[in-house]
């Protein structure tokens, strides 16, 4: 299961993404917003992480404007490893060496068939295992 959310500038973004996930047969647990209207990207982001890091939900990801303020907060949640990619390099990368958990996303920044590809690149790519990479996540956990 994947957990999503978005503040109001992610909002339409998150749509598509959620379409995009279900399509490909992904169970998508959404944490909201679930319009345009003016929010606070907080509440929902941290509802996203705080699944993940529970168990509850593989992985998440999160969209504001920036995808910074969102990813901020996911990354407050103890066993959140958030990443904030803009292209698909980034996105696979992060999951090879850091096992990031999380991806954030800026709804400003980026359209939608960017974000689909990165979101792709994301999920379909698994974390590398090497001793070095793990040893470093473990600093990361500390």
């Amino acid at each position: 299961m994947i957990a999503i959310g978005c503040d109001h500038g992610g909002f339409i973004l998150k749509e598509a993404v959620k379409e995009h996930l279900q399509k490909r047969g992904f169970e998508v647990k959404d944490f909201g917003t679930n319009s345009k209207e003016s929010c606070d990207y907080p509440d929902f982001g941290r509802a996203a992480a705080q699944a993940v890091a529970a168990g509850e939900c593989e992985k998440g990801i999160v969209i504001c404007t920036t995808g910074i303020g969102i990813s901020i907060v996911a990354n407050k949640v103890k066993g959140i490893r958030c990443a904030l990619c803009s292209e698909t390099t980034s996105a696979r990368l992060t999951r090879e060496h850091n096992d990031a958990n999380m991806l954030a996303m800026g709804a400003g920044l980026i359209g939608e068939i960017a974000a689909l590809e990165i979101v792709d690149t994301f999920l379909d790519t698994e974390f590398s295992g090497l001793e070095k990479h793990s040893r470093r996540i473990s600093k990361i956990e500390e």
